[in-house]
């Protein structure tokens, strides 16, 4: 569990970040490249497109995760890949040092970090070619989406707040949890819900998180689809603790398409039929506007039969609705379904 205490002071310093920050949107994603393939079915397709392009400078920063959850030194905000890495190069030697000793501890560590860990400076320029050559391939692409996608959840958090209060807004970000008398508390379901090393040991285990007057800055992040991010450096008393959230679509952000046939609507739609069955997929496609039983069938050059059942199972998935006026039954597609379809690009 996780445990968030708020002072007084605190529930006046929680606020939404104006605009993405790229440095923690790129880690949410490699923590996503990293989950296992079954777990998120629609981003397999997502993750072979991303491996098979991606450069051979950005192979060291498998190096600094060997554990799977990345030292505390990279918890960094700023507007720009370059404003993230000043601020990661600003970091007390002694503080890479001991997240370094922290991830690789009873493993031997490559040279380069070794030398990272002595302040070499070519290690630090290995590093940051590394992550600029990560962020190209990955996040530029999508940047725009990104911008986007965040404008929306920061409307939507600004009316949440002005309509419910602080409360339910906090707690609507996060499923199952609870802000009861300055604590703010959810299950904890994995130790990658937690981006500092030393918490990480028993995913099982409470961990408070003491505000002590910083305030909470909450981030939302289109990458990443498990448990919240928490962030916490407490030597570091003039920034805010750090929530990154999973938002927007709940699918893998896609270029545009360069014209080669490999845009975002051809390696979705296969994601989608590899999920849902390329019949269903026709089905949902064809409702672009209300469609009777009979009219579906028709359409996808199946029996009536066939169409009523599969319309049975995606209404049960809450993709479509099925209305009576009369004799006559009408299908529609949800808003959840147009989200499926077009992964957010709308």
């Amino acid at each position: 569990m996780i445990r968030i205490h708020f002072t007084a002071e605190d529930f006046g310093r929680v606020r939404f970040a104006p605009r993405p920050s790229p440095v923690p949107e790129l880690h949410a994603a490699f923590l996503m490249l990293g989950a296992p393939e079954g777990e998120q079915p629609l981003f397999g397709r997502w993750r072979g497109r991303l491996l098979r392009g991606m450069p051979g400078a950005v192979e060291p920063l498998a190096d600094l995760v060997p554990g799977g959850v990345p030292p505390g030194f990279l918890d960094v905000l700023g507007d720009s890949p370059g404003e993230g890495f000043e601020q990661i190069r600003a970091h007390r030697p002694e503080f890479v040092r001991s997240e370094l000793r922290q991830v690789y501890a009873g493993r031997p560590a490559p040279p380069w970090i070794r030398a990272l860990h002595d302040g070499d400076a070519e290690a630090w320029r290995t590093f940051e070619r590394a992550h600029r050559a990560a962020y190209g391939t990955v996040l530029a692409p999508v940047w725009n989406l990104v911008q986007d996608l965040h404008r929306a959840e920061f409307t939507r958090h600004a009316l949440a707040l002005a309509e419910q209060g602080l409360a339910a807004t906090l707690t609507a970000l996060v499923p199952n949890s609870r802000l009861c008398e300055g604590i703010w508390e959810w299950p904890q379901p994995d130790a990658s819900s937690v981006r500092d090393a030393h918490a990480v040991r028993d995913a099982h285990a409470v961990r408070d998180v003491h505000l002590d007057g910083r305030g909470l800055l909450l981030l939302p992040t289109f990458h990443w689809r498990r448990g919240p991010l928490v962030q916490d450096l407490p030597h570091l008393p003039d920034r805010p603790v750090s929530l990154a959230h999973p938002a927007g679509p709940g699918l893998p952000l896609l270029p545009e398409s360069d014209g080669d046939g490999t845009g975002p609507q051809d390696e979705q739609g296969e994601s989608l039929a590899g999920v849902l069955g390329r019949t269903r997929l026709a089905l949902l496609r064809s409702l672009d506007e209300a469609r009777t039983t009979t009219g579906l069938a028709r359409r996808i050059g199946v029996s009536n039969a066939t169409a009523s059942a599969h319309t049975s199972a995606l209404r049960a998935a809450g993709l479509l609705t099925t209305t009576r006026t009369g004799r006559s039954v009408h299908h529609t597609r949800t808003p959840l379904a147009d989200l499926l379809l077009t992964g957010g690009n709308r």
